[in-house]
């Protein structure tokens, strides 16, 4: 649960700047206005660009937030005449100013000459923003390693062509998620890049087993020696790296897979389906120190790798139709884990921010902001300013855009 307690007079601003304080915001004037003179440097002067202020910036997050509440295509909609307008936030700011600062917005603006990553631009604030999750938050003992599913705006997928959608979906980038299983909240972020020609890029992707064995590794550099119990999807379960998270004090429960998992080292025997029909709730199981390989029949053949549950314990899975299925406490756990993530994605992935820009650490960063504000709000129902005003995550983000930009108006829209 959160490490601090927050008054009761908390506002949905105070949670978000515990992972986006005003020192990080701060920075984002100072590049800005930094990026905008080099910039017209070069390229020629702007006459209509003025430096931009800390309250111009916090409005200019609260555009962009606004769009993963209305889910409007283009954030620009907020100043058009058209249904996805809204009067009551444009007079803020013209939008001719929003678009200068849209042109000129950065958080790095100059690559220094040790750099090689290719997220300089934004890896400040993605370490800034784990300092935040680590310092408000302690994650409960069973955490899920997994991609998030980022919900892609509806209106969008029924009005676009099919070569659109193709053209859309092919993101420069995958993002992973460490996540606490009790509560939803994201402990860790890890941003993989599909380009490049280090370690961890296009190469490694030919190597899947061995790209995903490096994000689960990233994911977990903190998580030492806390006895955490870590649930994998079929592309991060293998033998291999279960071991060596054992060593380090962390404990595994993962799907396995023989076409997407690393089945390096396991008895060929247990992958293979037998030949003799079996009947629904039965298991085999191989053991091997701590871990365990088990094979569960249910309508089909389900494995599992783990060194967290012993596999003598007896567990159930509940049925509607079927009633109860026996299996190991394992199978028990991993269900219910992962149907908790994907309530999760049910409910907060649809508040992720609308707009899609054209450069990928500005996508990063706008999927960070969102998973920031989906942590805030998660500590915002653990707190006691919850039982006073009890904002759902919609009216939560409206609250927040409301103070980004300054409006003095705090009753929530029903």
């Amino acid at each position: 649960g959160p490490t601090r307690k927050m008054p009761v007079t908390a506002s949905a601003m105070d949670f978000f700047q515990l992972f986006v304080p005003d020192n990080v915001l701060k920075n984002m004037v100072v590049q800005t206005n930094m990026y905008a003179k080099k910039y017209q440097e070069r390229f020629g002067s702007d006459d209509a660009w003025i430096d931009v202020t800390l309250t111009e910036m916090k409005a200019f997050l609260g555009y962009m937030i606004s769009t993963s509440i209305h889910h409007c295509e283009s954030v620009l909609s907020i100043w058009s005449s058209g249904f996805y307008s809204n009067k009551s936030i444009a007079l803020i700011m013209t939008q001719s100013r929003f678009e200068k600062i849209l042109k000129y917005f950065h958080i790095v603006a100059f690559r220094s000459s040790q750099t090689t990553h290719g997220l300089y631009k934004i890896q400040p604030f993605l370490d800034s923003l784990q300092n935040g999750f680590d310092s408000a938050f302690r994650p409960s003992q069973t955490q899920v390693l997994h991609e998030p599913l980022i919900d892609e705006d509806p209106i969008f997928i029924a009005t676009c062509t099919e070569r659109e959608l193709r053209k859309r979906k092919k993101r420069k980038f995958s993002l992973w998620v460490r996540q606490c299983s009790s509560t939803g909240f994201i402990c860790q972020i890890y941003v993989h890049l599909k380009e490049g020609s280090g370690a961890d890029g296009l190469d490694a992707l030919k190597n899947k087993p061995q790209l995903h064995s490096m994000v689960a590794k990233s994911l977990c550099q903190n998580a030492s020696g806390k006895n955490y119990i870590i649930f994998t999807g079929p592309s991060i379960t293998s033998l291999n790296l279960f071991e060596e998270f054992e060593k380090q004090g962390i404990y595994c429960c993962g799907l396995l897979s023989a076409r997407k998992s690393d089945c390096t080292g396991l008895p060929p025997t247990m992958l293979n389906n037998p030949e003799t029909p079996q009947s629904r709730g039965q298991y085999r199981i191989k053991m091997k120190g701590n871990m365990s390989l088990i094979c569960w029949y249910n309508k089909g053949h389900f494995r599992f790798l783990t060194n967290a549950y012993s596999p003598v314990q007896q567990g159930v899975i509940i049925k509607r139709k079927s009633g109860e299925i026996p299996c190991p406490l394992a199978v028990e756990a991993f269900a219910a884990h992962l149907s908790y993530i994907c309530k999760y994605d049910d409910k907060y992935s649809k508040y992720f921010i609308s707009h899609k820009p054209n450069k990928t650490w500005q996508q990063v960063f706008w999927f960070a902001i969102s998973i920031a504000i989906n942590n805030a709000y998660i500590l915002y129902k653990m707190s006691e300013a919850y039982h006073v005003t009890r904002y759902s995550r919609a009216q939560f983000g409206e609250r927040l855009v409301k103070e980004l930009l300054g409006l003095e108006d705090i009753s929530p829209s029903h």
